[in-house]
């Protein structure tokens, strides 16, 4: 596995992936709420934050209005690195898409309003190869 660090770097090999599947972001005071299914929990100040998959968070009684889909950026960008995850906000805000992202150890990723993962995903391709080419360029 190789960290990359620099911005352009981290973006040119960010090769996202849309996940199969969509997931609620959910909240509750404890954790016993979500069981085992999260795939991601944070604590805040207000309780549990929790990203369940939707047919857990359905059964659950979680609000599912707004189910979300998962783009994984394959790039192992470094934690301190700078701007990967700027850019993909910036990008997919400027198209009007809304993007909650997580970043873990070894990925980024985007959650994305399942409605318009498709464009989404297309948006980051064509951001990732539009950055590697001016990357060549220099």
């Amino acid at each position: 596995m190789t960290v990359v660090t620099g911005r352009d770097a981290m973006i040119a090999g960010m090769a996202p992936v849309l996940r199969e599947g969509c997931f609620v972001f959910c909240t509750a005071p404890d954790l016993e709420r979500f069981g085992a299914d999260a795939i991601s929990l944070f604590r805040e100040d207000e309780g549990w934050s929790a990203i369940l998959p939707l047919d857990r968070a359905v059964v659950l009684g979680f609000d599912c209005a707004t189910p979300m889909r998962q783009i994984t950026l394959q790039v192992f960008s470094a934690l301190g690195g700078v701007g990967l995850t700027a850019a993909v906000a910036g990008a997919l805000a400027g198209a009007g898409i809304a993007c909650n992202m997580v970043s873990a150890f070894h990925h980024d990723h985007a959650f994305v309003p399942a409605a318009h993962a498709d464009r989404a995903l297309a948006m980051l391709q064509r951001l990732q190869a539009d950055v590697a080419v001016a990357s060549s360029a220099d």
